[in-house]
């Protein structure tokens, strides 16, 4: 179809154009935005959007996940070296992340004084650690609220969060007691000591 342009009155004053089609006659209005119609326009957002694989960004995640939880294993078993902290982290039924607050978890014997009827050696000693990788958002408040509800439930004595990011090392944070803000790890060995 032949689009022929009817400037009756200038663009500058009028961001319409009437066009009429020669075939057909019929008259119809364009919006135009810098000298571009609609249309243009939308081909112009349609061939800029970015089309989104979500198969292949869920795999990319699950990936990133593992290796995060990988990294902060290989970074405890460093600093623990001289205890006998067992490691233990909670995958769903394909391996990959299962539901809850809590990703993984330290776990040992406690040798220490004994309390309430129990003996040497009967007690845990728990660490809770939440695990992000890849540039996946810091816990929340209510995150917070729930990991420190948890703790209070199995008595641990640490909340931590390992976060990982390809190419770099992992990085630590604690969630002390009476707080929701979550401070950095200098010292790792202090936690597992």
């Amino acid at each position: 179809m032949l689009a022929i342009v009817d400037n009756g009155s200038s663009p500058a004053d009028d961001d319409r154009r009437r066009t009429r089609t020669a075939l057909t006659g019929h008259i119809g209005i364009e919006r135009v935005s810098n000298g571009r119609s609609e249309v243009e326009l939308q081909n112009m957002l349609a061939t800029r959007r970015k089309i989104v694989d979500w198969g292949a960004a869920q795999i990319k995640a699950a990936n990133t996940a593992r290796w995060a939880v990988t990294m902060a294993k290989v970074r405890i078993r460093r600093v623990a070296t001289g205890t006998r902290w067992q490691l233990v982290t909670f995958c769903g039924k394909v391996g990959g992340e299962s539901i809850g607050v809590i990703d993984m978890m330290a776990v040992r014997k406690d040798h220490g004084t004994p309390m309430g009827g129990a003996k040497r050696g009967d007690n845990f000693q728990i660490i809770l650690i939440q695990v992000k990788g890849g540039s996946a958002a810091m816990p929340t408040k209510s995150d917070a609220i729930r990991l420190r509800a948890v703790a209070r439930r199995h008595r641990a004595s640490h909340v931590l969060l390992a976060s990982w990011k390809k190419g770099k090392a992992v990085q630590f944070f604690e969630l002390r007691r009476g707080s929701q803000v979550w401070q950095r790890v200098s010292q790792l060995e202090s936690v597992f000591a």
